[in-house]
């Protein structure tokens, strides 16, 4: 291995990470009592979360895990206690009730900045280097040479294994690309009656419709066709809340509306996880839909499985652990993305016969109690809710 360097001697870490996300922040922490050197660096300024509106869906098995990392901020969650799943323009509906798990809530939605800053609060300024950016990887069978920008200087960190923890898959070798053709409209919206801790999801031609209350708002994840998208973006406050009340149906008034944002919507999965020296997880992994909020509980439980397989290796890079790791993440992942890309394929249309199927499925949710308790716990504790 190799490395042009302007520093006299290169940094010798066991983990580097790349990303200093949630699931990059989850896995530095979760590493924290381990005997590995642990480098944390991000392409951005450290703090650089603290402006940013996003608000995530954090399942309750995600709170148990940030918990033990005392990396769960109380006040800044609003609890999901229900959930209530149905369909526009057709039968069927059922309801999900935290009551029912002997849990004090299915999920939880915060802020990204909020998680973020409480993860953070957590790091030593010697964990984190930012704004720092990745150069070049050089992979060999005794670790891996990584040249780095930070500060207009070149550095060079040779590691055991490197852990890419930022990013989405991209169009390469290995990449399952599937584009839903439907871009996803995030906004806060006050409703009227309150929400009583209710989220909705609400399954619409155009595609999902969710509701998840947030303080005494809901953050609304709206989905619908590009063009669509195009058009509900250049509305007015009150045009927006037309059309989505018109979306959603007379359950709910909405009074208020904040700044609208949109993205498209794809599934990325990176087939091989792993390679020499080196791992993907969360968002770098896959990148799933957000119909049931899967994709960010996903990464937390690919940081804390990572973590776990390397606190039993003596090599953090060892290929055996590594191979582990992919097979113990292999159902999670498969599963998230089977359940993920199945409602939006079964839901997103307008066919007699599926809207039937889908009204007979709702159905039999809201009348079979172990069918129910099954979806359930997968959308809480993901696929170790099988096991």
């Amino acid at each position: 291995m190799s490395c042009a360097v302007t520093e006299p001697v290169p940094a010798n870490i066991d983990v580097l990470i790349v990303g200093a996300g949630p699931v990059g922040m989850t896995l530095a922490l979760a590493l924290a009592d381990s005997p590995w050197r642990v480098l944390l660096i991000d392409r951005r300024a450290r703090g650089a979360w603290a402006d940013d509106p996003r608000a995530l869906a954090i399942a309750h098995g995600s709170r148990q895990l940030l918990e033990r990392l005392k990396a769960w901020s109380e006040p800044a969650g609003t609890a999901i206690r229900e959930i209530h799943v149905s369909q526009r323009g057709g039968f069927g509906r059922t309801l999900l009730k935290a009551q029912d798990y002997g849990v004090p809530a299915l999920g939880y939605v915060m802020r990204y900045r909020d998680l973020a800053a409480a993860l953070d609060s957590r790091l030593t300024a010697e964990q984190l280097l930012a704004p720092c950016r990745v150069e070049r990887i050089e992979a060999g069978h005794e670790g891996a040479s990584v040249t780095l920008m930070h500060n207009g200087t070149t550095r060079c960190i040779t590691a055991k294994l490197v852990v890419h923890a930022e990013g989405t898959p991209q169009d390469e070798p290995g990449i399952r690309v599937c584009d839903y053709r439907q871009h996803a409209i995030v906004a806060e919206v006050r409703p009227h009656p309150d929400h009583q801790h209710r989220a909705w999801e609400r399954f619409t031609p155009d595609g999902p419709l969710a509701l998840l209350p947030l303080g005494d708002d809901y953050s609304v994840v709206f989905t619908v066709p590009p063009e669509k998208a195009d058009r509900l973006l250049r509305l007015d406050d009150a045009g927006f809340l037309a059309a989505l009340h018109q979306q959603f149906g007379q359950r709910l008034d909405f009074v208020a509306t904040g700044a609208r944002s949109s993205f498209p919507l794809a599934l990325r999965l990176r087939s091989q996880t792993t390679q020499q020296r080196q791992v993907w997880i969360g968002n770098a992994a896959q990148t799933l839909h957000p119909v049931s909020g899967q994709g960010f509980n996903l990464g937390l439980r690919d940081a804390w499985e990572l973590a776990e397989i390397l606190h039993t290796q003596t090599d953090a890079g060892n290929p055996n652990g590594l191979a582990a790791y992919a097979r113990r993440r292999q159902l999670d992942r498969r599963a998230g993305m089977a359940f993920t890309d199945g409602l939006v394929r079964l839901f997103s249309n307008e066919l007699p016969p599926l809207r039937v199927a889908r009204g007979l499925g709702l159905l039999a949710l809201d009348l079979c109690p172990p069918l129910r308790h099954f979806v359930a716990k997968r959308m809480i504790w993901g696929a170790r809710s099988w096991l």
